[in-house]
Parts: C-alpha cells; structure tokens; sequence
C-alpha cells in the first residue's frame, strides 16, 4: 500500500513555519499538521489540570486521551482548536504556553503517546507537517523536507510585532533570551532534539519575505510533488 506523499517542515518557533505550511497547503490542496499545536494543547490542558510539567506518566496518559479538534478558517487562515469543548486558539499562541510545551515535549513517553495521532493525519492527496521533528523522527519517510531556521534576535522582532498588534505588552529581551533558552532545550533534549534531517533543504529566513521561502521551496518541490 502506497502511503500519501508528506512535506515536512521543521524548525525552531517564530521562523514561519505555520505560515509557511498554509500557504503550501493552499497551493496544492493538501492537508495540514500543526504538530507544536499538540504539545500547546497538553500543556494547557496539563495547567487546567494543575498536573505538575515534570511529571512524565501522567503527561503521557493525559496525551493518549485529549479530548481536541482542529477546525480549519478559511476566513483567517488559522486553525481553531477545542480543547474539552471549550475554545483555546488564543490561549494556545502565549509565551508562556509555548515554554510549557517546549518542557512537556522533552519526555519519551509524552512523545510516543502523540505520534499515533500525529501519523493520522496522513492522508489523501498529501499532508504539509510542521514541528521540530516531523522530518527526522514522526515522517522520516517524507517525500520532501524543509529546515527553516532565523536569528534569535529576528524571531524575537517578529513575536514582538505580533504581540504589540494584538495590544499585548512585551519586552524584546526577554523575548529573545526566552527564544534562545527554548531553542536550548529543544536542541540539547535526548528525545527527538531539534535538527535538521540530512536530507533536508535548508533555508534561512533572516531578512526574507514569507513570500520568498514559499517560492524557494515550490521550486525545490516541483520535480517530486
């Protein structure tokens, strides 16, 4: 049996990557895997619970039971997420959501309880995956991969305009020393550490439009999509 084809794309926060994934998934009609999405959601349904972010066992049997949809807008070009019914998109895009799950992800057992539902979303014509380690350890079989990677200091500039758009205050250094402290941890962690495939393009996003990555990588893909 002939799996559909997948688009990997991996990398650390704030380099484009879900953006990337949409725009991708417009052009070919393709399915889409926010799989950093998973990990925000159990450690938002970990806080909800005031279950501790050190305790492995329970981190995996609360993974292998969420209650979570993704329900695609087309009208933003977001994906809304339910977590127990209840609506946590917004929640889920915090900085202090994103270092909770940077801490969830570094367990095994956390990492095995999502890769069954991470290999769900396989499925016809194709599926764009984005996350830290979709090309090396979840679809090591990609079709096709992509590393992006950015400076600390750009993807802190970037995450600052977002949160002064939305009224948020932010500060640009803690921002950035929070940037490069997750990247840290996702690169030095034993299971499925943040890095590139050996197979896969590498491109740096540093002072290049979203626009520029997507044609970059349309050309990359057209002789094997």
């Amino acid at each position: 049996m002939t799996l559909p084809p997948v688009i990997t794309i991996d990398g650390p926060s704030g380099v484009g990557k879900g953006t990337v994934m949409l725009r991708l998934a417009a052009h070919l009609g393709w399915h889409t895997l926010d799989s950093g999405a998973l990990y925000r959601v159990l450690a938002c349904a970990a806080q909800a619970r005031k279950f501790s972010l050190d305790d492995e066992p329970a981190l995996a049997e609360l993974a292998l039971n969420l209650d979570v949809q993704f329900i695609p807008d087309t009208a933003s070009g977001e994906t809304r997420v339910i977590l127990d019914g209840v609506e946590v998109s917004s929640q889920l895009r915090t900085e202090t959501t994103a270092k909770a799950a940077s801490q969830v992800a570094v367990f095994p057992a956390v990492r095995t309880a999502l890769l069954a539902r991470q290999h769900a979303f396989r499925q016809v014509p194709g599926l764009i995956a984005d996350g830290r380690d979709m090309g090396t350890v979840v679809f090591p079989d990609a079709t096709f991969k992509i590393f992006m990677t950015a400076s600390a200091e750009e993807r802190a500039q970037r995450r600052y305009k977002q949160l002064k758009e939305k009224g948020i205050d932010a500060n640009i250094e803690s921002l950035t020393a929070e940037i490069a402290q997750r990247d840290q941890r996702d690169s030095s962690r034993s299971a499925a550490p943040l890095k590139a495939a050996p197979d896969a393009l590498v491109i740096d996003t540093t002072g290049i439009s979203i626009e520029q990555v997507v044609a970059q990588i349309l050309t990359a893909i057209s002789a094997q999509i």
